[in-house]
C-alpha cells in the first residue's frame, strides 16, 4: 500500500529548515535525494533512514504543503513522528506538529 504524507506548514516569517520523522512501518517511495520544485517552492529534499529533511533557501510568509509518497511495510499500530519547521540561523523560530497513530 502507498500513502501520501502531507504536512501543511504556515509561517508568519521566513524560515529555512523543515524536518519530518516518520514511523518505522513506512519507507519513502522515492529513495534518492535531490532538488525539487513544486507549488512555486524550490527545495532540496534529503531522504534519510528515519526522516526526510527539506532544505529551503527562502520560505516566504504563508501556508505551504510538503508531501511525499510512502510505502506501508508492516501491519500493525505505529506512532508517527512529528513534523518540525525551524529557521537554521535563528533556532528560536520553530514549530512542530503533534504525532499521530497509524493503524
Amino acid at each position: 500500500m502507498i500513502i501520501h504524507f502531507t504536512s501543511v506548514q504556515t509561517s508568519d516569517r521566513t524560515l529555512d529548515f523543515v524536518h519530518d520523522m516518520r514511523a518505522s512501518a513506512l519507507e519513502p517511495v522515492d529513495k534518492s535525494s535531490g532538488y525539487n520544485y513544486k507549488n512555486q517552492l524550490g527545495y532540496y529534499q534529503s531522504i534519510r533512514d528515519a526522516s526526510v529533511n527539506f532544505f529551503i533557501d527562502n520560505l516566504p510568509k504563508g501556508s505551504y504543503t510538503l508531501e511525499y509518497k510512502l510505502y506501508v511495510t508492516h501491519e500493525g499500530t505505529f506512532n508517527n513522528g512529528i513534523a518540525s519547521i525551524q529557521c537554521m540561523y535563528s533556532p528560536e523560530f520553530t514549530a512542530h506538529t503533534g504525532s499521530m497513530i497509524l493503524k
